[in-house]
């Protein structure tokens, strides 16, 4: 069904080009790891920046962008593929820009219509209810309008995208809802690096813009001049046989699983926030959009779909980012100014630091975390104790006859206690840890400018803590970017341009729409810092805002304050905000208008919609296109893989919701760890494959599965409950690596299996069907 020829437009790369990739790929390095690993010693301050942060921040991201635009142009001309377009072309370009201003008017409108509606006394939560079926509604009527059968509609959208709206379906399927719900609050918990061993803040900015230079320069053009429809397809195409599709197939599978269940999570977080329901409740709600869309049309309706979320997303970000800038300095453009704010954080830090009432919360934290230590100490007989406490507790208070919700709430306490020794260990352990981070410097959070923790000139384990520090920031980074060059559902959307050229034009402005969202994360992340420490710390309980409580009481792990040192004033070490609440709680923070906090909710459900829309399809079609129907290439096998597709997106779309409902762990966690597994299972074969004929198939079975399976063991080892459950001592950690970062060693030992296995194979195992000659690659 399929075509498997190479397009006339794609012709090698010549030597020239190839030097450009070498350069370009050398400025990529210096941007990124080079920078990173020099971080503490650039710490002057120009024009109130410190170097280090800025170009973390900003300045790596610009050169990211310049680095795919002048791979873009020079290879279009080079290669001789820039050319006049056709007049059905133009035709049909010039209707979509008209279609696309017209929506973006309307949009705005509504936004205005409904903030006008509030001044004139709409309710709140009609507000909400009426942002949140609107968008959907929205994105369900174009799955509607793209509803189709066709295979090559289906799969990969007819080829026929524009370059800047592909660059607009690709910046909303990649900013999913780690991007616009989890990033700031990252920044704002982690600052620059994170403390200790745990990376974060700048991270993501920069693994999650450097990845793709990789896509430009070494995958995205060499896969579109093969049209094809799935990433499996190339492993299928280059290697032949069975084995290398269906890994491929099957490893797609896996990391876009644990993508989507992150993005179904933030579904029933957002929706649950903005309608009132249960949070499972709102999952369902939230995925029927989703389903409509990819179900019904596939690619061609997911993409105009996520061109219309990207205009709500980046709206939904920029306005409550400039408004909170505005409130604050006096000028909206949040990503220039916001660096104003970089010392008078510190100042407040520092402040906070030597605070009386701080360091009251930090020994009673320190406190708890003893009890607990005592407690594991003496167990099972401590656990006996707590339930024999407990009950005669729930006694007295029935003996003096006290209020009825004292006695049900003492009850509940009894029996949220753990049921046996080993449940204790597990439960008790985590607390005493909770409280031992709580139990440091404002909070366990560390200095937002400084580039590490630990010191370089310091004592052995200061220094130690730097290079654990350091090293896990740049395995992180490291496993986010080849990650993406990695990630199945990306990788397809630059099958869907018309011709190679427009594909690297589309990652250029996949990029730039990205950075408009990324250079404004870390301003996001400063000036609500800013806003808690300088407005809300120090305020009374009982004035704390609603906001506090109300998110609360959706889920404790997302705000949570107690009155830990009992003056009845809030000190900082007494909150705690998760990542996943930063954003999303920023328009009442600023004291914005209600319709703008809907407006962000409707934000981060389309952000967590575009993404899972894309991660479904590749799912579905992994299991149907490549798994089953791969071989049928006539019009009604094509007819059954597209239903089968279609079939296999609903009951992994149900099964990833019921996951999503148990919490399994925060967004930006599963969403890294995806990341991780992609660049392992896929990105040594599929590099070396288009770059070196002298891949061979057993080499590339062995390498995608040593690359897959040593990642997942070094995850699920270092799961704290699978320790305790083998009876492992110790942290399980080679070279104090976070398990998170697990696609380092995944990579490079499927690099090394890869070519070892190659050279032992050469001339030996050719592969099946002879198709390397099809295989269009930088050298002869």
């Amino acid at each position: 069904m399929f075509d498997t020829a190479v397009p006339s437009d794609s012709s090698p790369p010549d030597a020239s080009l190839m030097g450009w990739h070498g350069w370009l790929l050398l400025v990529w390095f210096a941007a990124s790891f080079g920078l990173v690993f020099f971080a503490h010693d650039l710490q002057q301050v120009v024009v109130g920046w410190p170097v280090s942060y800025w170009f973390a921040a900003q300045g790596s991201v610009i050169i990211f962008i310049g680095i795919v635009a002048v791979f873009a142009w020079v290879a279009n001309r080079r290669e001789g593929q820039v050319r006049a377009v056709s007049k059905a072309v133009s035709i049909y370009n010039r209707r979509i820009h008209r279609r696309f201003a017209t929506f973006v008017v309307l949009l705005i409108l509504f936004i205005l219509a409904l903030a006008w509606a509030e001044q004139a006394g709409l309710r709140k939560i009609w507000v909400g209810a009426i942002f949140l079926f609107t968008t959907v509604f929205l994105y369900a009527l174009i799955g509607i309008y793209g509803r189709t059968s066709n295979a090559s509609e289906y799969y990969v959208a007819g080829r026929r995208i524009p370059a800047m709206y592909n660059g607009m379906a690709v910046a909303a399927d990649w900013m999913s809802a780690a991007s616009f719900i989890s990033m700031a609050g990252g920044l704002y918990l982690q600052g620059f690096s994170g403390s200790g061993a745990h990376p974060g803040g700048l991270v993501y900015v920069l693994g999650w813009t450097g990845g793709f230079c990789l896509v430009a320069l070494f995958v995205a053009p060499y896969l579109r001049q093969l049209n094809l429809f799935t990433l499996p397809d190339y492993f299928g195409l280059r290697f032949g046989g069975r084995w290398p599709r269906i890994i491929a197939a099957w490893s797609a599978v896996l990391c876009s699983f644990i993508y989507v269940v992150a993005q179904i999570y933030g579904v029933g977080l957002i929706t649950s926030r903005l309608t009132g329901v249960q949070f499972e409740i709102g999952i369902l709600l939230g995925l029927g959009g989703v389903l409509v869309c990819s179900f019904l049309g596939g690619m061609r309706a997911v993409t105009w779909t996520q061109v219309t979320q990207y205009v709500v997303v980046i709206l939904a970000f920029l306005i409550p980012v400039s408004w909170l800038a505005y409130k604050q300095l006096g000028n909206p453009m949040a990503a220039v100014v916001y660096g104003q704010q970089l010392p008078k954080i510190s100042e407040l830090e520092l402040r906070l630091v030597k605070a009386p009432d701080e360091q009251q919360v930090i020994l009673e934290y320190q406190r708890r975390a003893k009890d607990y230590e005592r407690k594991l100490q003496h167990l099972p007989a401590s656990l006996e104790q707590e339930k024999k406490e407990q009950k005669e507790l729930i006694q007295r208070l029935m003996a003096a006859h006290s209020d009825e919700s004292v006695i049900v709430m003492a009850r509940r306490q009894l029996a949220a206690l753990p049921r046996d020794a080993a449940s204790a260990r597990e439960r008790w352990t985590q607390a005493m840890q909770e409280n031992l981070a709580r139990a440091q410097p404002l909070a366990g959070m560390p200095l937002h400018t400084q580039p590490f923790a630990g010191n370089p000139q310091g004592t052995a384990q200061e220094q130690n803590l730097f290079d654990v520090s350091r090293r896990n920031f740049l395995a992180l980074m490291f496993c986010l970017m080849i990650g993406t060059a990695g990630l199945p559902h990306l990788l397809t959307r630059f099958y869907t341009t018309r011709t190679v050229a427009e594909a690297r034009n589309s990652v250029t402005w996949s990029l730039f729409f990205i950075a408009l969202l990324y250079l404004s994360a870390p301003a996001l992340a400063v000036l609500v810092k800013y806003e808690v420490m300088s407005q809300l710390v120090g305020l009374p309980f009982d004035d704390l805002p609603v906001w506090i409580a109300q998110w609360a009481k959706l889920d404790p792990a997302l705000v949570s304050v107690s009155d830990i040192n009992g003056d009845h004033i809030l000190q900082f070490a007494e909150l705690q905000l998760g990542p996943d609440i930063v954003m999303l709680a920023t328009p009442e923070l600023g004291g914005l208008p209600y319709v703008v906090s809907g407006l962000v909710a409707a934000g981060g459900l389309a952000a967590a919609l575009s993404t899972a829309d894309g991660l479904l399809l590749t799912i579905g079609n992994a299991l149907a296109h490549d798994l089953f129907y791969w071989k049928n290439a006539d019009r009604a096998g094509s007819v059954r893989r597209v239903m089968l597709s279609k079939f296999a997106l609903l009951v992994v779309a149900l099964i990833a919701a019921y996951v999503a409902a148990q919490r399994p762990a925060d967004i930006l966690f599963l969403v890294s760890a995806s990341f991780s597994l992609a660049g392992s299972a896929f990105v040594p074969v599929m590099i070396l494959g288009i770059f070196w004929k002298g891949v061979t198939r057993i080499a590339a079975v062995a390498g995608m599965l040593t690359g897959l399976f040593l990642t997942l063991y070094y995850m699920v080892i270092n799961i704290p409950a699978i320790r305790t459950l083998l009876s492992l001592d110790g942290s399980g950690l080679w070279f104090d690596i976070e398990p998170v970062s697990a696609g380092v060693f995944g990579v490079g030992s499927g690099l090394v299996v890869t070519v070892i296995v190659s050279w032992m194979t050469r001339g030996l195992i050719l592969p099946a069907n002879n198709v390397l000659h099809r295989i269009p690659t930088p050298h002869a």
